[in-house]
Parts: structure tokens; C-alpha cells; sequence
């Protein structure tokens, strides 16, 4: 296959970046190479605002065509949350037709080495993000999040955090030398010598499993990840969120044919409605690497049932907030009024449990009880939705009727602190739009511990009474051990409370925020910087990302003979 782009030139487009990403996985400061504001793009810097829209309406209704092998028939039928639908048809898979065609890209792809598997991976990631406005439109209509939130997670963030994927994996590769001379000296004996070579091998084919509310950013990272260490990817998005996915594939499939590569390395499986697709293809042999977000069910029949793979999973938990005292009290209740808000709580890292002593709390305001301080946040709530123009863009619609059915049920498990209300969207008549309701639970009564040691994923959170902080730090350390957590929060000013918090997140294995009262949240986190989940409790068995989430892709195979 003839290459239109050299390994030379993407090396000198991309190997600048790939150096200061390597240097961010190190240092840990804030880095990104992609603008995140929507104004950066344009005027030659990616598509404008208009091009993107007209892009994604183009799709709309057509056949979303790939020219990929083993296609059986086309399948579609997503429905905007915002009540658009589609109407794009996507290429249903022949597996036993695809799966061959995609092992059989692997050896060009394995031997061009890990430097120019990285360039690939960096121009493809430089086409998405040059497409980011497109990106954010479908999105947007697949995820339900408002359009700045589906642009910067949907779009640059989701880069980054592919771009972080790669750069791990290429580290990984890299720790080992391609070839060594091997030299034992014997004495008076000639000495022995061997020249050795070492090639990192890919496991086989990977099969992203994607997910319904963030599919580029938690897919991106599985799907670099695994194509940067050697491996053919299969993306199998969710069915009410295929068309982001979709856009990812093709554009993949393009870089890989312009660098001379088989585009059969990246492939979609849409699915028919309820065939299970993934559930089949788990468990193929061809299958040897699994990437998976989604229901905490799921995710164990995968470990317990895809055997022959390795499988990462990003599954439920219940996220947490011990709120023991603040020095800022005005800045506590707006940081948690802004992270219980955002996207209709439909992010694996919103809180649920808010953990308050029943005496109160001591703040800057002066003591607070119980009573107070939860109705001083759902007045906070309230506050920041009260403008209908900010309700929307900060709460997106509601991705599904299941998330809709918890919403509604949450009222009669406990005391309704603040009502959830119904916003009216002024562009999009049929979305579904609605605001947080906080639900007060008092710890003692035993039938309210089947609500709040539970994960109720969407717009709901529980205040929960409990008899003190050291009673919130041991309830905190239970429902990590059971039920698992991907964010855990603390606002305290006493440094023995926040030692005992530090340990049980310590000991538990879950990312700890402690009194953040500005500009940053406990459910947000950023590429190179912030890792998302720890993969040591029960929420998830990997972090996004890490060295553990990249070298189990690949092995290094080692090859001897004597000089």
C-alpha cells in the first residue's frame, strides 16, 4: 500500500508534541495542545463553528459508509435526547468476515515500531481535534450534554486524554532497548556473545465497548492505547451513542491508509437493537483485549466471562462528600451546588452521599446544623438554576428514560430537601431537561441505608445525617471496600479530620479533592495531570491512565543469536 504520509513527516509534525506530552506524564502540570475554547477554531485552525454544525447535518439520514470488509446489512436508530432523530445508518458487522481481515493488518502494523505507531496515533488525533466542532454536535445529540460541555469532553478534553493514552504506551515500549550485544566475559576463555532484539508484539484485537455519556472520553484512551501498542481496535459504541465513534473510526481509517498501513487496524460493529453484540464478541478468541465502561453488571460478567482477554473496566460507584467543617462556606455550598448540577449528575464522577454530622458544622458563617446546611445548598442549587438560559447550559438534557425512572423514584426514598423541576428548553421543545433533587437521609434508620449504599446514577444526591465526622470517615471507608468510588470529596479544617480522610482514600484506593471551593471540581479531572479512577476498588479495576493501563496491551518478545 503506498503511503501518501512518510513515517519522516509525521515524525516531524508530531514527535514535538509527543516530547512535551512525555514530559506532562512526569511533571504532572497542566499541558494540553488543544484549545478548548469553541473561538479557537476556525480561519484555517480546524472547522468554524458553521462548518462543524453543517458537517454533522450532512450525516444526518445517510448511510455512514467505511468501506470496511464483512458488512451484512446497516443498522441505526439514534434519537437525540434533545428529540432529534438521526437517522444514520451505520455498516452492520460480518464478524467472521471482519475479525480476519483486522488480525490480518497486525504484522506491517507491529513491525513499523512504536515511534511511528505514536506518529500515526498523533495525526489522527490531530484530524479529530481539527474536527472538533463536528465532534461536539454529535455529541451533543447522542449524550444529551449541552453544546459547550459536549465541545471541550467531547472534544479537546477526550483528545487529551487519548494523547495521554499514547504517550504511556509509547514510554512503556520504549523502556526496553530494541536490541542489545550481550557479552559474558569467561576468564582466559574468548567471552560469550550474543545479539539480542527485543519487538513489542500486540496482544490481538481490542474491542472498545463504548459507553452512552462520554463515548470519546472514555473512549479514546482504550481505543489509543491499543493502537499505539501494536493492536487492531474494534469499536463497538452504545447503541444511543454510536455516531461519535463512528466519526472516530473513519477518520482513523483515513490516516491509516494515507500512511500506507491497513485501515482494517480501526473497524465499527453497530448492532441491531438488543442483539448483544458485545456480549458475543467478548468472548471470541480473536479477542484479546476489552475496554469497558458502563453498568457494574456488565463489567463483572465481562472479568468473569472473557477469559482469553484482558479486560478494563470503568463500572459503578458511589461517589462521596464528607462535609465536616469549611473556612469558606459561601464557596463550599457553590462548588457543590456547580458539581451536583453539571450534565444532570450523569457523570461517573458526581456525588451522591453527602456525609453531615447531625450537630452541624462548624464554618466561617458560624455553626451550622444539619437542617441548615443542607437547605443552604439546595438553596444554592437553586440559585444557580434559577435562570433558565444557565439551567440548560449547565444541565444538558437527560440521556435516557432509565435515568428519568431514578429522578422521578427519588422522592419516596426520604425527605425531599430540594424538588427537582422541569426546564424548558427554548431551541429543543422535546428534551427532557431537568434540575438535581437532594433527597435528606438519616443514617440511623436501617431502611434508609439501601438508598444512599446504592448507586443512583443522574440528577440525585442524598444528605445524609450521620452521628459525627469519625461516623462519616467510617461510613466513607465502607462504601469504598462495597460499593466503590471514582471521586471522593472532604471540606474540613482540622487537620487530624483531614489526615483520617487522607488514609481511608489512602488505604481504599480512591481519588481524594479536599475543600475545593473555586474554579474546581470533584467530578471533573484533567488529562496528564489528574488520574481518573485508581483501578483499586470496586468502581473500576484501571485508571485513566497510568502505565498499568497501557503494558498489559503488548508483550516484549526477545530474540538470540550468538555473534
Amino acid at each position: 500500500m503506498a503511503a501518501e504520509l512518510s513515517a519522516a513527516q509525521l515524525i516531524e509534525r508530531h514527535r514535538a508534541t509527543l516530547d512535551k506530552a512525555l514530559q506532562a506524564i512526569r511533571t504532572r502540570e497542566y499541558w494540553s495542545p488543544y484549545p478548548e475554547h469553541p473561538k479557537a477554531y476556525g480561519d484555517g485552525a480546524g472547522l468554524s463553528p458553521a462548518d462543524g454544525k453543517a458537517a454533522f447535518e450532512a450525516v444526518l439520514g445517510q448511510r455512514f459508509a467505511l468501506d470496511q470488509p464483512g458488512t451484512d446489512d446497516w443498522t441505526g436508530g439514534e434519537v437525540s435526547p434533545y428529540g432529534i432523530e438521526l437517522a444514520v445508518s451505520y455498516p452492520h458487522p460480518d464478524v467472521d468476515a471482519l475479525l480476519p481481515a483486522m488480525l490480518a493488518a497486525i504484522p506491517r502494523w507491529r513491525d513499523a515500531g512504536a515511534e511511528t505507531r505514536a506518529m500515526v496515533c498523533l495525526e489522527i488525533l490531530t484530524r479529530i481535534n481539527a474536527a472538533s466542532h463536528e465532534f461536539a454536535h454529535a455529541v451533543m445529540h447522542t449524550t444529551g450534554q449541552a453544546f459547550t460541555m459536549a465541545f471541550q469532553a467531547g472534544g479537546p478534553h477526550a483528545q487529551d486524554r487519548g494523547l495521554e493514552a499514547v504517550a504511556y504506551a509509547y514510554e512503556e515500549q520504549t523502556r526496553v532497548p530494541g536490541g542489545a550485544d550481550w557479552v559474558k566475559p569467561q576468564g582466559k576463555r574468548d567471552p560469550l556473545r550474543l545479539r539480542t532484539t527485543f519487538t513489542a508484539v500486540p496482544r490481538g484485537i481490542a474491542l472498545l465497548i463504548g459507553c452512552n455519556t462520554f463515548p470519546t472520553w472514555n473512549g479514546f484512551p482504550g481505543l489509543f492505547a491499543s493502537l499505539a501498542t501494536g493492536n487492531p481496535v474494534l469499536v463497538k459504541p452504545h447503541p444511543r451513542a454510536v455516531l461519535p465513534l463512528a466519526l472516530t473510526v473513519r477518520v482513523a481509517r483515513e490516516v491509516l491508509a494515507e500512511a500506507g498501513f491497513d485501515p482494517n487496524l480501526v473497524c465499527l460493529a453497530a448492532e441491531r437493537p438488543d442483539e448483544g453484540l458485545a456480549k458475543s464478541l467478548a468472548v471470541r478468541p480473536e479477542i484479546r483485549i476489552i475496554d469497558y465502561t458502563g453498568s457494574t453488571a456488565f463489567g463483572d460478567w465481562l472479568e468473569a466471562n472473557a477469559r482469553q482477554a484482558q479486560v478494563f473496566t470503568e463500572k459503578a460507584g458511589v461517589n462521596t462528600v464528607v462535609i465536616d467543617s469549611t473556612d469558606d462556606y459561601r464557596g463550599m455550598l457553590s462548588n457543590l451546588a456547580f458539581a451536583l448540577s453539571l450534565y444532570s449528575g450523569q457523570m461517573c464522577t458526581t456525588p451522591q452521599n453527602l456525609l453531615i454530622p447531625r450537630d452541624g458544622i462548624d464554618t466561617d458563617a458560624g455553626h451550622k446544623g444539619y437542617d441548615e446546611v443542607v437547605a443552604d445548598l439546595a438553596a444554592a442549587v437553586q440559585g444557580l438554576l434559577g435562570d433558565d438560559a444557565r439551567a440548560n447550559a449547565l444541565l444538558g438534557a437527560i440521556v435516557n428514560p432509565q435515568v428519568l425512572e431514578r429522578l422521578e423514584a427519588a422522592p419516596s426514598l426520604g425527605s425531599v430537601a430540594l424538588p427537582s423541576r422541569t426546564v424548558a428548553h427554548p431551541e429543543f421543545p422535546d428534551a427532557v431537561v431537568r434540575t438535581p433533587v437532594i433527597v435528606s437521609l438519616d443514617s440511623a434508620k436501617p431502611d434508609a441505608e439501601a438508598a444512599y449504599l446504592s448507586e443512583c446514577f443522574g440528577p440525585v444526591s442524598f444528605a445524609v445525617a450521620v452521628d459525627s465526622t469519625a461516623d462519616a470517615t467510617a461510613l466513607l471507608r465502607r462504601t469504598i471496600r462495597e460499593k466503590g468510588a471514582m471521586t471522593v470529596g472532604a471540606y474540613t479544617t482540622s487537620p487530624e479530620v483531614e489526615r483520617a480522610v487522607e488514609e481511608v482514600c489512602v488505604e481504599e484506593s480512591a481519588q481524594l479533592s479536599l475543600n475545593l471551593t473555586g474554579g474546581v471540581y470533584v467530578n471533573q479531572t484533567a488529562a496528564f495531570a489528574d488520574f481518573h479512577g485508581t483501578g483499586g476498588n470496586p468502581a473500576a479495576n484501571s485508571a485513566l491512565c497510568d502505565g498499568a493501563f497501557v503494558a498489559n496491551r503488548f508483550r516484549t518478545v526477545e530474540v538470540r543469536r550468538p555473534q
